[in-house]
């Protein structure tokens, strides 16, 4: 049972009503109580606090039901701040948003090139000064910096085993190295799963109780999300499609293993195949180095062509999408998924192209489809999906009490939830 009234709420307490409210818009101290669980105390105490720290405002009063109308609570969104930023060879995508997951300010610069890390680190840190700067936004306000790259990830070193042109961040201190250079807390995950967060975040997939972000950058990725949670994996690593095998005597994909949907179907197995036809080289007007840095720019080169009605570089970019598809089935039905989300860089380019082709293939094979269907639908936010989610996992430090698969102890006193999980 609840503690006396004027014991000392918990810390997941306080996140679980910020969360609720988050999540609520606008709600009412009663609706915090029958959302949470929590005693009429707890909730007292709990906004009185919230309300002192400048989190929580109260911004009118409900309609009225008979009775005296009940005061209505909402986020101070530009009370506190985060920075997201997404590392990738192909460019840094720089986020900085307020409490409630907007984006106030945002900034993309050149990738990592063949620059070692201490100089990237620096230059960040530099880029990240100027985007706070910018925003005029008092550094004293900012709760952290999330940082998100290519997995697999390690949470406390960084990259362990990362494409050719990433190899010497291997083993680099990430988190370390960037706390000391910006002087702000660092949180670290894996960029396709930071996506899935940002989406989560942003209420685009509502009340969808099993879904899934498919990412593709100059790689492919996905972040999987059940029940409100992000669901990560023993290493934090789950939701590798671009590793899933569709040929088992396919080429050799820098992971080491033959015939992955990256391999297959990334772009760069797009631009690779592009360039092997001369007309459609120079009529794409594609690059002359085939660095993977310039993967991104050929890409778009083709999806245009594409859409100007070039037959080969549609044919290249479906062939790229039924493979993807193929392998996003496996997921699905390995997930039983309601709603998948189609985000990254690449995707924001040609995600017209893939979109139809991966919902033909799941309403055609699902396993699950005489139960029900999967939702399709491409992100608002594709091409800084990565760096949106990875503010998020830093407001989520703030607002969210639970981590994958826990629940909050049973005797915390004032703050007990009665048992139940906290409403999301």
């Amino acid at each position: 049972m609840s503690g006396p009234a004027g014991a000392t709420p918990h810390a997941s307490s306080r996140a679980a009503v910020l969360d609720v409210i988050r999540a609520a818009g606008t709600i009412s101290r009663v609706g915090l109580v029958k959302a949470t669980g929590f005693t009429g105390a707890t909730i007292s105490t709990v906004v009185r606090r919230l309300i002192d720290d400048g989190l929580v405002l109260e911004s009118g009063r409900a309609e009225s039901t008979g009775g005296k109308r009940r005061v209505l609570l909402q986020l101070n969104q530009s009370s506190r701040f985060a920075v997201g930023v997404h590392l990738d060879h192909a460019g840094i995508t720089y986020v900085l948003t307020n409490l409630g997951g907007s984006v106030v300010a945002r900034m993309s610069r050149a990738g990592l090139g063949t620059d070692d890390p201490p100089v990237i680190m620096d230059r960040m840190a530099t880029e990240v000064d100027a985007l706070i700067d910018g925003a005029g936004i008092d550094r004293s306000r900012i709760l952290g910096l999330g940082l998100v790259a290519p997995g697999p990830m390690n949470q406390s070193s960084g990259m362990r085993l990362s494409p050719p042109t990433m190899r010497h961040w291997e083993d680099y201190p990430l988190t370390r190295v960037l706390e000391d250079a910006t002087r702000l807390p660092v949180v670290l995950d894996n960029d396709a799963t930071a996506a899935a967060l940002g989406e989560h975040w942003s209420g685009d997939v509502g009340g969808t109780s099993t879904f899934a972000a498919l990412y593709m950058g100059t790689g492919i990725g996905s972040g999987l999300m059940v029940n409100g949670i992000t669901y990560r994996g023993a290493s934090g690593n789950a939701g590798e499609i671009g590793h899933i095998c569709l040929d088992i005597n396919g080429p050799l994909c820098w992971c080491g293993a033959r015939g992955c949907t990256e391999i297959l179907a990334g772009p760069g197995a797009v631009v690779a195949a592009a360039r092997t036809d001369a007309r459609l080289s120079r009529s794409a007007g594609l690059t002359e180095s085939p660095e993977r840095p310039r993967w991104l720019a050929d890409f778009a080169a083709i999806t245009r062509a594409a859409l100007r009605g070039d037959g080969r570089a549609k044919d290249l970019l479906e062939d790229s999408a039924r493979h993807l598809a193929v392998a996003t089935r496996t997921l699905a039905n390995v997930m039983d998924l309601e709603q998948l989300v189609l985000t990254g860089p690449s995707l924001a380019i040609a995600g017209s192209i893939y979109l139809p082709v991966v919902q033909e293939e799941l309403n055609r094979s699902f396993f699950s489809r005489a139960t029900h269907s999967i939702t399709v639908r491409l992100s608002r936010s594709a091409a800084t999906a990565p760096a949106i989610g990875a503010a998020a996992l830093v407001l989520q430090s703030e607002l969210v009490p639970l981590r994958e698969g826990s629940r909050l102890p049973d005797n915390l006193g004032d703050a007990e939830p009665h048992g139940h999980p906290v409403s999301r």
